[in-house]
C-alpha cells in the first residue's frame, strides 16, 4: 500500500481555512488553473456523504465520491468513483484542517492510500504530493488570503 502526504502552515485562522475548503465541491472556486468546472450528481450538495463531485482537473474528467465530513475534526474524505482516473486502486484521501493556537494559523495536510503496482509506488507517491496536494493547497492559500 501506497501513502501520499502534503502538510502546510497557513497564516490564516483554521475556521476561515476550514470555511473554504468545506465544501466537497469548490475545488473550482480555488483551485486556480488546474480544476476549471466542477458539478455535485445526483442533486445533493458538497456538503452530503455520498455526493459525487465531477470536474474537469486539466484535460482528464475525475469523479470523486465523499465518504466522511467532519466539522469538528475539520476534516473531510473520499474516494475515486470507477473507473479511477489514475493507474492506481483503493485511492483514499482526506483532507484535515488543524488550529495552531500560537499565532492564530492553521496545520493543513492532505494525504491519500492507495494500492498500484510495485514499480509505480514512488511515482505515484510523489505525483499525489507536489502534483495534485501542494499545488491545490498552494490556491487554497492564496484565496483565504484573498477572502
Amino acid at each position: 500500500m501506497g501513502k501520499s502526504y502534503f502538510s502546510t502552515i497557513f497564516d490564516a485562522p483554521a475556521a476561515k481555512v476550514w470555511a473554504a475548503a468545506r465544501d466537497f465541491n469548490g475545488l473550482a472556486t480555488w483551485f486556480s488553473g488546474s480544476v476549471s468546472t466542477s458539478a455535485i450528481e445526483a442533486g445533493k450538495t458538497g456538503e452530503a456523504v455520498g455526493a459525487v463531485r465531477n470536474f474537469l482537473f486539466g484535460d482528464s474528467r475525475i469523479r470523486e465520491q465523499l465518504v466522511a465530513l467532519s466539522d469538528v475534526d475539520c476534516s473531510y474524505t473520499y474516494v475515486f468513483c470507477d473507473p479511477a482516473p489514475f493507474r492506481v486502486k483503493n485511492y483514499r484521501a482526506t483532507l484535515r484542517v488543524t488550529p495552531i493556537t500560537d499565532g492564530d494559523k492553521a496545520f493543513v495536510e492532505w494525504w491519500t492510500t492507495f494500492d498500484c503496482a510495485a514499480d509505480e509506488l514512488e511515482h505515484w507517491t510523489g505525483f499525489f504530493a507536489r502534483e495534485v496536494f501542494k499545488p491545490a493547497l498552494d490556491s487554497l492559500r492564496a484565496y483565504v488570503a484573498r477572502a
